[in-house]
């Protein structure tokens, strides 16, 4: 995914590395297509926290104040979706984190009422709906929260 600034010189490139389990943004330099700054933002283990990492050798480039800005603001972003239900009380996170291993994020239609139910006797019913988004982004009726 490609985002321009309004001014048409910077842009963020945002994509998905299944190796790292995190989201890259990178800002770059339209003209000459720089890449100036990464954000890598994990969002698999609670342990790794985001890093920003400058490209040194790209050669020094000012970048305009309001442009780091809207950058941040969408490191940012990514960061509050992507690692929202890291924040969640720590028992939760550890089963989120543990179903996300185990079933790497995804789960088939004719495992999800036996996992349901696993889930349900570990899990305060409350919070059950809470888990299986976080988990695998589908609600207690086995639908995903994007799709019916």
């Amino acid at each position: 995914m490609v985002f321009r600034h309004p001014d048409g010189d910077y842009a963020i490139t945002a994509m998905y590395s299944v190796p790292d389990d995190a989201w890259y943004l990178e800002l770059n330099l339209v003209a000459g297509q720089r890449t100036l700054v990464s954000a890598i933002v994990p969002d698999e283990d609670p342990a790794r926290e985001p890093t920003v990492r400058l490209y040194p050798s790209s050669g020094r480039t000012d970048v305009p104040y309001e442009v780091m800005r809207w950058f941040m603001h969408q490191v940012d972003d990514e960061i509050r979706s992507s690692r929202a239900w890291m924040r969640l009380r720590p028992e939760l996170v550890e089963i989120i984190y543990q179903l996300r291993q185990e079933h790497m994020g995804v789960i088939d239609d004719d495992d999800f009422p036996q996992v349901l139910a696993d889930v349900r006797t570990t899990v305060p019913e409350e919070d059950v709906p809470t888990v299986l988004e976080a988990a695998f982004g589908r609600i207690p009726d086995g639908t995903t929260m994007d799709h019916p």
